[in-house]
C-alpha cells in the first residue's frame, strides 16, 4: 500500500471514529436518539397503543401525537409538570403532553374500547384500569409523554422533580409523587393492573 493510500485510510478511520464517538457522547447526554422509522410520516405500531385525547393541538415535534393543555392536573402536579417541561427545554428536549387529566367518562370509554378491541374485560383490564377512579389520570397525578424519545428523557431525568415511569408496558406513562424527590423511583410493575 502506498504512503498516500495509507494516509487516506487513516483519515477515513479517524473521521469515522470521531463521528461514532461524538454520537455516543450525545446519546449518553440525552441530546441524540437514533430512531429507525420504516414508514416515514406513517404512524408506528406503538402509536395505536397509546391512549390520548381524540383530537387537539398536534405535538410540534411529532404530529402523530397531541400536546394537550395540562388543565385538570392537581395544582402540585401541574406545578411539577411545568417545572419538568422547563428543565427539559433548557436541555433542548421538548415534551408533549399526549394525555393528562381524564374524566371518569373518558376512562370508561377507553376501557370500553379496549374490551371491543381485545374481546373480553379480562384482557382489556391488562391495558386500561376499570373502574375509572383507579386511574392516576382520573385523579390527576399522571401524564403520558410523547414522543418516546422525550419520554426516555423524562425516565432518565424526571425523578429529580418527582416524576417516575411506573409500568413496564407503558414507556410514556409517568406519575408525580413528591416522595419520589427523596426516595427515588419505585420498581416498575408490569402494567397499571399489576399483571
Amino acid at each position: 500500500m502506498s504512503k498516500t493510500s495509507r494516509r487516506v485510510v487513516f483519515g477515513v478511520l479517524l473521521i469515522v471514529t470521531l463521528v461514532v464517538s461524538t454520537g455516543g457522547a450525545l446519546g449518553y447526554l440525552g441530546r441524540l436518539t437514533l430512531v429507525f422509522d420504516r414508514h416515514p410520516g406513517k404512524p408506528l405500531a406503538i402509536v395505536e397503543e397509546v391512549p390520548g385525547p381524540p383530537d387537539g393541538p398536534n405535538c410540534p415535534i411529532d404530529a402523530r401525537y397531541f400536546d394537550e393543555d395540562p388543565r385538570g392536573l392537581r395544582p402540585e402536579v401541574l406545578e411539577a409538570w411545568l417545572a419538568l417541561r422547563t428543565k427539559a427545554s433548557e436541555q433542548g428536549v421538548q415534551l408533549c403532553l399526549n394525555d393528562g387529566k381524564r374524566s371518569r367518562q373518558q376512562q370508561q370509554a377507553e376501557f370500553d374500547e379496549a374490551v371491543e378491541k381485545f374481546g373480553t374485560e379480562e384482557l382489556a383490564s391488562k391495558y386500561v384500569l376499570n373502574p375509572p377512579d383507579r386511574s392516576m389520570h382520573v385523579i390527576g397525578f399522571a401524564v403520558d409523554v410523547q414522543p418516546i424519545e422525550s419520554a426516555k428523557w423524562v425516565e432518565k431525568n424526571g425523578s429529580t422533580l418527582g416524576w417516575c415511569r411506573r409500568y413496564e408496558n407503558e414507556q410514556w406513562h409517568f406519575e408525580y409523587n413528591s416522595g419520589y424527590l427523596t426516595g427515588g423511583c419505585p420498581a416498575l410493575i408490569p402494567s397499571a393492573t399489576g399483571s
